[in-house]
């Protein structure tokens, strides 16, 4: 479970700055940030908690090589902040974590260290509720679990729902189709021409949905196996050397599914499609970009909006999973993303910052009433 929207800053890679970006409610206003160490098992880990306004924080662990101990710092500042905002807009009762563990996961990621990292997360009693992040998988959070009752991303045979890439695809497609909807007055993509950037765990999902709704589908990979794979499942599939070829393609939808940034001052004026919606996290390289979308006239979908399939199903697991009340769940991104839209038309704002708003409501809304 990956995400979202980095707004925290700092002037430098210093602990003073780390600290002042910390307190610095406009930009990070979190509630608590630990910082845990176990020299037996070499672990060193960020937990940040941003907001429990709407309940227990939920998101995943990171691990990752960071640079230094403040750049994991930030990090977990960063994506604490963006998962209060995923979690509002998905209509959870939770509110905003991240934790991060400094590492390379490849070399220093042990069973040991997992236990750990799990009597940490176990500590806060409840206030935070991790799941798995890039590093991470089903299988550490079925260790983690050994130590820690919350922990959702475990596997079916540990008690949890597995993979939830099912889910994160099924999420952006409802958000496709509430585009569609919007743009063009209805709500499928029928005879549409989708470009499908990254067709990987959750690429791949979204191409089935697409070409089961009658779309025609264009995708790309940096991985030349996946593409392979895609096209030996579906042969009308088009594929396209690379992500460049692919944006500059004769497209009505454009769907980045694989890395952050994808739309920066080089693709956004290359850009033929009309509607960009997608898998992948923190896909504007910089705030202007989406002003630089709209005065286009390209429909943006926000992508912590349309992505949060996953985060859907791994709440869903604290209540014994069931995967039907999840998808149904995930079907309301159609009527959030709807709904965004229609805020971003009435404010005269891009759909993010109408996200914003609406995530920011609700968060207000809880903690009035606390």
């Amino acid at each position: 479970m990956t995400d979202v929207r980095p707004t925290v800053s700092a002037d430098g890679p210093t602990g003073q700055s780390v600290l002042s970006t910390l307190f610095r409610s406009e930009q990070g206003g979190h509630e608590q940030v630990v910082l845990c160490q176990d020299r037996e098992t070499g672990l060193k880990a960020v937990i940040a908690i941003h907001s429990t306004a709407l309940g227990p924080a939920l998101g995943g662990t990171r691990f990752h090589a960071y640079g230094s101990e403040e750049e994991a710092v930030l990090d977990a500042l960063n994506l604490s902040r963006g998962m209060s905002y995923k979690n509002a807009l998905a209509g959870l009762n939770h509110g905003g974590g991240k934790a991060v563990i400094i590492g390379d996961p490849e070399t220093v990621k042990t069973e040991e260290l997992l236990l750990a990292y799990g009597r940490f997360v176990a500590s806060l009693g409840g206030r935070y509720v991790t799941a798995c992040d890039v590093g991470t998988y089903v299988a550490d959070m079925d260790v983690v679990a050994r130590t820690c009752q919350w922990t959702t991303g475990r596997s079916p045979e540990g008690g949890g729902a597995g993979d939830s890439s099912v889910l994160t695809a099924y999420g952006v497609f409802q958000g496709m189709r509430a585009s569609a909807q919007h743009l063009w007055g209805d709500p499928t993509l029928r005879g549409r021409r989708v470009g499908v950037a990254g067709v990987g765990k959750v690429g791949h999902h979204l191409v089935a949905h697409l070409l089961e709704d009658g779309a025609e589908v264009v995708i790309t990979d940096v991985r030349a196996a996946s593409v392979e794979a895609v096209r030996r499942r579906h042969p009308q599939v088009t594929a396209v050397a690379d992500t460049d070829a692919l944006i500059r393609a004769d497209l009505d939808v454009y769907a980045p599914c694989a890395l952050g940034g994808a739309l920066n001052d080089a693709t956004v004026p290359a850009l033929t499609a009309k509607v960009v919606c997608g898998a992948a996290n923190n896909q504007l390289a910089h705030p202007g970009v989406e002003k630089d979308l709209a005065d286009r006239g390209v429909l943006y979908a926000p992508d912590y909006v349309v992505n949060a399939g996953g985060v859907i199903q791994v709440a869903d697991e604290l209540h014994g999973f069931d995967f039907d009340r999840a998808k149904a769940k995930a079907s309301r991104i159609f009527d959030t993303t709807l709904a965004i839209f229609d805020r971003a038309k009435a404010d005269g704002i891009p759909p993010a910052a109408a996200a914003d708003r609406l995530a920011e409501q609700r968060m207000a809304e809880a903690r009035a009433q606390s």
